[in-house]
């Protein structure tokens, strides 16, 4: 296949009379990290929740793999190989990194649960991941928060999909949890999985992304090779200064200052008392 795993093309979703996006544009090849960026209300999660299958799409296709398909529910794209790592990450903090990467999918035998096949096999996507988990056998609550979002993603590989959504992963994370989280981004790319990244963090962006797409109230306002944008170049897609700007340009200039001509004030007319004799 030479085409892009995931295709987005002119997509339109509606809440109601309320328009979400109305023509949102993108691709996703394999071995790539997509990302979309945009100020608060510029239509990211609802391209998001429209492909993993949480709100319907009104017009406008998704392709999948080259063909046409519907998303109506989250089992539809991940019956289809879509996976998505939501922000608040949705991990039982009680159980251990096994029992969560497992949860919903666990592996049994003729006497219940594999434990054994279910910790080799956690270890070995880890280690694929390069992932700093000390062990998976302590609960979800010891770990840090680059750690969690490792076990998130982790967790969303199980099913090997071919697309993962990765929302807001460095939220709120340090200096070192933060650079843990993006190498495990590029560990994604390696491994040969299309990644879209919805981050607000353009620092981040930047260093992992192959294209940034910013959307800006509902529709693309631009697609960039992460490697040639400038930061600069992005905030202005973002906040649609370079729009303002080039309307700017075009504006005729401003009429001439006109000449003001000043002429001299009257003089008084002095008005003399009257005399006393004068009646």
């Amino acid at each position: 296949m030479t085409g892009p795993l995931l295709k987005l093309e002119h997509l339109e979703v509606r809440y109601g009379d309320l328009i979400g996006v109305s023509d949102v544009s993108l691709e996703v090849p394999a071995g790539s990290v997509v990302a979309l960026l945009g100020s608060n209300g510029g239509g990211k999660t609802t391209t998001l929740n429209a492909i993993a299958g949480l709100i319907p799409v009104h017009s406008g296709t998704i392709s999948f793999n080259g063909e046409e398909v519907q998303i109506s529910s989250p089992a539809d794209a991940r019956a289809l190989g879509i996976a998505t790592v939501y922000q608040d990450l949705a991990l039982c903090d009680n159980l251990d990194v096994v029992a969560n990467l497992w949860l919903g999918r666990e592996l049994v035998t003729s006497g219940g649960l594999d434990e054994v096949e279910m910790e080799q096999r956690t270890w070995t996507l880890l280690r694929e991941l390069s992932a700093k988990i000390p062990s998976v056998r302590i609960p979800v609550a010891g770990l840090s928060g680059g750690q969690r979002q490792t076990v998130a993603i982790a967790r969303s590989l199980i099913g090997d999909p071919r697309v993962v959504i990765l929302d807001e992963p460095t939220a709120a994370l340090g200096v070192a949890q933060t650079a843990e989280v993006l190498n495990l981004i590029e560990r994604l790319r390696e491994r040969g999985h299309g990644v879209i990244l919805i981050s607000h963090n353009m620092a981040d962006v930047l260093a992992v992304a192959d294209r940034v797409v910013v959307l800006r109230l509902g529709r693309n306002n631009g697609v960039f090779n992460a490697v040639e944008v400038t930061s600069e170049t992005l905030v202005a897609a973002i906040t649609g200064a370079s729009g303002g700007a080039r309307r700017a340009a075009a504006a005729p200039p401003p009429p001439p200052e006109a000449k003001i001509t000043r002429l001299p004030s009257a003089r008084p007319r002095r008005i003399d008392p009257p005399s006393a004799g004068g009646r």
